[in-house]
């Protein structure tokens, strides 16, 4: 069955480029924007990307649509994107530059019933109207189909940006009615033990195990306002956020780099092992040396570097690892080791995302024992959590974050989503309650 894109384009159950003809694109420079007026008061498709070095992308609207699903769906994705980007026609900042913003399910086999309605396996949007702020300036962007079109568009918005407030108020939180969790406290412990089984049978070494907590909001919720919030709050972090014509708002403030490519550098990240914060710099400082010095910490961290060692050794000439830092965030601390490549080949971002996608830090080892556990233990279905979000562009080029510290917003709920690596000696009651630290940040920000 097709699904209308929202403005009279059509885009195919199984994958396909809505645009039969190449795109336009026209930038200026603006002097201050506020980013809410490009997300508010509309049903259109809505994106938006910030990266800790300070990069912001928010677009709206569909010049193009790619959408796939199946085990081949990054191979359609790549292949709908060069028709599109071939024949591209830009005139401005090359870091003003239309790009294809989304992401995919962590399953390939990923059905978009709710909350995940909308969200297909694979699904990326060239907005037709991008505001793109860096160190060096803002601009605005407008894509379409002809010349005269791109330059219509980018003349209308730039009047309606420019007449409104470059801030807002980041507006009230929902509040919070109820919560109701996919997982109990047994299934959890049941869960844990059937993984442990496992690995102390030698199937496996380590899994990711994750639970879904359904919010009930008091009043509708400001998702722009909440990632502003977030920012406030968590500004070494990502943030995105994605929603189409129809169902939720998927968003987040992940913490975890996937991959950034530009040219031929790569650069990922292992992020595995986690502390609260201290009350006290001093108590931050007991908390990381209880980590570093654990067995199973650097264990489970160690199975993450060398995973991501291993799955970009085929596209790379070099590699390197660097030294284990501490990735410190409001209320919990992370195991960090930055990990640089140069590539072999012209590699697009998105093979690279495939061949990392699920690192051991959101799936397991060996991947495929660790996605039959998830399949066979997990009581609700993941959709995008835990998997590529980002964006890329015409040269392939592009950034990807792990979409955990993420929720999905429809009808009124929030679904929050969070999980913990298991290894040999993990306690489930432990597991337990490090899970339920990290919904915190997106959870306080509703209350």
């Amino acid at each position: 069955m097709d699904r209308s894109s929202g403005d009279g384009r059509l885009t195919g159950e199984m994958g396909s480029v809505d645009n039969a003809v190449d795109l336009v694109s026209r930038s200026r420079e603006l002097e201050g924007v506020s980013f809410s007026a490009i997300l508010d008061g509309s049903a259109e498709s809505r994106v938006q990307w910030a990266t800790p070095g300070g990069l912001e992308l928010v677009g709206r609207g569909v010049a193009a649509r790619f959408t796939a699903g199946g085990i081949d769906r990054f191979d359609r994705i790549r292949t709908q994107a060069s028709r599109a980007f071939d024949g591209l026609e830009h005139e401005g900042p090359d870091a003003a530059r239309p790009r294809a913003f989304g992401g995919v399910s962590f399953h390939d086999g990923h059905e978009p019933d709710p909350p995940w309605t909308g969200f297909d396996a694979a699904s990326f949007v060239v907005p037709q109207v991008l505001v793109t702020r860096t160190d060096d300036g803002t601009w605005l962007t407008a894509v379409g189909n002809r010349s005269d079109e791109a330059d219509d568009l980018l003349e209308r918005w730039h009047d309606r940006l420019t007449a409104l407030p470059a801030m807002r108020p980041s507006g009230s939180t929902p509040g919070v009615a109820a919560t109701r969790r996919t997982t109990s406290p047994a299934q959890w412990t049941s869960q844990v033990e059937i993984a442990l089984e496992r690995i102390a049978d030698g199937r496996l070494t380590k899994v990711v195990l994750a639970q879904a907590l359904s919010v009930e909001l008091e009043g509708p919720v400001d998702v722009p306002a909440t990632l502003e919030r977030l920012r406030r709050q968590y500004p070494n972090c990502y943030r995105f956020l994605v929603g189409h014509e129809i169902g939720g708002i998927f968003f987040g403030a992940p913490p975890e780099r996937l991959v950034s490519k530009r040219g031929q550098r790569v650069e990922t990240e292992a992020l595995a092992g986690s502390v609260p914060r201290g009350e006290t710099p001093a108590e931050d400082e007991e908390y990381v040396e209880r980590m570093r010095a654990d067995e199973k910490f650097q264990r489970e961290h160690g199975l993450v570097v060398d995973a991501i060692r291993e799955q970009l050794a085929p596209l790379t000439r070099d590699l390197t690892v660097c030294e284990q830092t501490i990735r410190r965030l409001a209320t919990i601390q992370h195991l960090q080791t930055p990990i640089e490549a140069t590539l072999s080949g012209d590699s697009h971002v998105l093979e690279i995302v495939e061949a990392l996608h699920p690192t051991p830090a959101v799936g397991g080892v060996p991947p495929d024992v660790a996605w039959e556990t998830i399949r066979d233990t997990e009581t609700f279905e993941r959709g995008w959590y835990a998997a590529p979000v980002g964006w890329f562009d015409g040269d392939g080029d592009g950034e990807f974050a792990v979409a955990i510290r993420s929720g999905i917003a429809a009808d009124g709920t929030v679904t929050l989503f969070a999980g913990n690596g298991i290894v040999a000696d993990s306690d489930p009651e432990e597991e337990w309650d490090e899970v339920q630290l990290k919904y915190r940040p997106i959870l306080d920000e509703l209350r």
